[in-house]
C-alpha cells in the first residue's frame, strides 16, 4: 500500500476566511482562490476525504451549513458585519471567527479533523491557532504574498501593510508544511520568508477540463450578443490595479494608432472585452477603466460584461480571439489556463506563475514589462496573424491538458502524507472514527442536525 493510501486523511478542516468558494469569482476579492478551495475540495471528496470549508459569513442570507457537494460542506461563519467590511479590517475578526471554528470542533469527539489546510494568510493565521489546540497538522497554501506583491506594485496602488508581511512570515515558521503553486512561488517562500525548503510541496493548480474545452466561436459570440467579424481581447479578471486591466485599454489604443500611421486598415475591427467587476484598490475609482477608454478614445472599441458564471464564461474564452492576462502579479493564472483549455491563446505578462501556465511562443505569448509600446506590438503580431493563432490554439488544449484539478488534488494527498507523519498520523486518528459506513452516517447526522442545505 502506498504512503498516501496509508496517511490519507479522512476528514479534514479547510479554512477560507476572506472569500467564500462559493462567491462568484471577479466579485469583490473574489477569484482564483475561491475556484481552487472549491474545486479541490469536490476532487479530495471524490477520493473519500470528507472536506468542512469554513468561510465568513457576508450575508445574512448565508446558511450556517451549506453541502455544496457530496462530502463537502461550506459552513458559514458570522464574523463582524456581513457587508461593509473590508479585507485589511479582517484581522480584527480573526478572534470570533477562531472561535466559531474551535468551537465546532469541540462539539464532536477528539481527533474530528485530521487535519487542516489553510488559505491566504488571514487563514493561516486561524490554522496556527487550531493545529496548536487539536495538535493536527497545519498545510498552508498563501495564494499570494506581500513581499512580492509589493516589489511589483502597480502605480499608484497601496502596498500591502507590514502587518501581512509579519503574519506571512508567522506562517511560514510554523505550518507543518507549505503548498506553493509553482516552483517560482517556492523560490519566493524561501528567498524572502526563509522557509525550509524540505516542507514546502509545488502542487500546480487546474482547470475544470470538462467544462473549460473549445467550442464554436460564432456561436459563443452570439450568445454574449458580441460582433461576428470583430478581433476580440478579452480580459477576465478582478478590475483592479494588480490585474492591470488599463495595460490591456492603454496597448490597444496605441496599437490603432500605429495601424493608422502604417495607412493599415484591418478588415476586422479591434474589441477589447472586460468582463469583472471593481475590487480591491480599484474600488475607490470604479470607474477609471471606463474614463480610461473615453480620453482614449477608443470607448467605442471596449466592451464591459460583469463577472459571468462558470456555463458563461466558457463562452467569453470561446468567443476571444486572444485572451490577455496584464498583471503584475500572478501566483499561478487560473485565467490563463481556463483561455487555453477552452482553445484560445494567452497573451500575459512574464510575471509570477504566468511562465509556468503560459508556454510561450507556443500556447501563447510573454510579455517582459507593462510597457505600453511592448504590450501594443505583440498584440498586433498575434491579432495579424490568423493562422498562427490558430495554431497556437491547438496548442492551447494540448498544454493545458496538463492541468487538471484531479492532478491537484493527487498533489495535496501527497502533501497531506507527508504532514501526517507515521507517529504524528497515529496520534490524531485515535480519536477519529473511520469507514465509509461512518462517513455516510456522519454526513446524516450532520444534515439532520443542522438542516444542511445542498446546492
Amino acid at each position: 500500500m502506498s504512503q498516501r493510501t496509508e496517511l490519507r486523511p479522512h476528514r479534514i478542516a479547510v479554512l477560507s476566511v476572506h472569500t467564500s468558494p462559493l462567491a462568484q469569482p471577479g466579485t469583490g476579492d473574489a477569484g482564483g482562490m475561491n475556484v481552487y478551495v472549491l474545486q479541490t475540495a469536490i476532487e479530495l471528496a471524490k477520493r473519500g476525504t470528507q472536506v468542512e470549508i469554513f468561510t465568513r459569513a457576508t450575508s445574512s442570507k448565508d446558511e450556517p451549513l451549506v453541502e455544496a457537494a457530496p462530502g463537502v460542506l461550506v459552513r458559514n461563519v458570522v464574523a463582524g458585519p456581513f457587508e461593509g467590511l473590508d479585507k485589511h479590517d479582517l484581522p480584527t475578526q480573526l478572534c470570533p471567527f477562531s472561535a466559531e471554528v474551535l468551537r465546532t470542533e469541540a462539539r464532536n469527539l477528539p481527533g474530528h479533523y485530521d487535519l487542516i489546510h489553510s488559505h491566504y494568510w488571514l487563514s493561516g493565521q486561524v490554522g496556527w491557532l487550531a493545529r496548536d489546540r487539536w495538535r493536527t497538522p497545519l498545510v498552508h497554501t498563501a495564494h499570494t504574498l506581500a513581499a512580492v506583491k509589493n516589489a511589483y506594485l502597480a502605480e499608484g496602488d497601496t502596498p500591502e501593510p507590514a502587518a501581512r508581511v509579519i503574519g506571512e512570515k508567522q506562517i511560514v515558521a510554523e505550518a507543518d508544511r507549505l503548498v506553493a503553486n509553482t516552483g517560482e512561488e517556492a523560490r519566493q517562500l524561501v528567498e524572502l520568508y526563509g522557509a525550509d525548503p524540505d516542507r514546502i510541496d509545488v502542487v500546480l493548480p487546474g482547470a475544470d477540463l470538462s467544462r473549460y474545452n473549445p467550442g464554436d466561436k460564432a456561436a459563443a459570440r452570439a450568445e454574449l450578443g458580441l460582433p461576428a467579424g470583430d478581433r476580440i481581447v478579452a480580459f477576465i479578471g478582478r478590475i483592479q490595479p494588480l490585474k492591470a486591466p488599463d495595460v490591456l485599454v492603454r496597448a490597444a489604443a496605441r496599437m490603432l494608432a500605429d495601424e493608422a500611421a502604417l495607412g493599415h486598415r484591418p478588415e476586422r475591427p479591434l474589441r477589447v472585452l472586460i468582463v469583472g467587476g471593481p475590487s480591491g484598490s480599484g474600488l475607490q475609482r470604479p470607474d477609471a477603466l471606463i474614463e480610461l477608454a473615453a480620453a482614449l478614445g477608443i470607448s467605442d472599441r471596449v466592451t464591459f460584461l460583469p463577472p459571468q458564471p462558470p456555463h458563461r464564461l466558457v463562452q467569453v474564452y470561446r468567443a476571444a480571439d486572444l485572451v490577455a492576462v496584464p498583471s503584475y502579479n500572478e501566483s499561478f493564472g487560473l485565467v490563463a489556463i481556463e483561455a487555453q483549455a477552452s482553445g484560445t491563446p494567452v497573451l500575459a505578462a512574464d510575471v509570477g506563475g504566468l511562465g509556468t501556465a503560459v508556454r510561450d511562443g507556443v500556447s501563447g505569448l510573454l510579455v517582459p514589462g507593462h510597457r505600453t509600446q511592448d504590450w501594443a506590438d505583440a498584440l498586433r503580431s498575434l491579432l495579424a496573424n490568423p493562422a498562427r493563432l490558430d495554431r497556437m490554439g491547438l496548442a492551447a488544449v494540448e498544454h493545458a491538458a496538463n492541468f487538471s484539478w484531479a492532478h491537484t488534488a493527487d498533489g495535496l494527498l501527497d502533501s497531506y502524507s507527508a504532514a501526517l507523519s507515521p507517529s504524528r498520523a497515529g496520534r490524531v486518528r485515535s480519536g477519529s472514527v473511520h469507514g465509509d459506513s461512518n462517513q455516510a452516517r456522519s454526513l446524516a447526522l450532520w444534515r439532520r442536525r443542522t438542516g444542511a442545505v445542498r446546492r
